[in-house]
């Protein structure tokens, strides 16, 4: 499979997964503690093996890649 063929989730839908099904087993999560969870998110990833990244989800950015291409190639008359 390529790698804009592989599926890819969220970092934050993850964790949001996760702490639903704590929450669900009676517990009462809390990330961060206070402020900016965002590095409290990232071990948490980091624990399943999750990589996360500053780009985020990749379906995105590829779609982003496209229609700047395809913008590109509008503008500049290119086939």
């Amino acid at each position: 499979m390529s790698q804009s063929q592989q599926e890819t989730y969220s970092p934050w839908t993850v964790v949001s997964v996760v702490f639903a099904h704590l929450v669900d087993q009676g517990l009462h999560p809390v990330l961060g503690e206070a402020g900016n969870p965002g590095d409290a998110a990232t071990d948490l990833l980091r624990a399943f093996g999750i990589a996360p990244t500053v780009e985020g989800n990749a379906r995105i950015a590829e779609e982003k890649r496209q229609h700047l291409a395809d913008l590109r190639a509008a503008v500049m008359d290119e086939p």
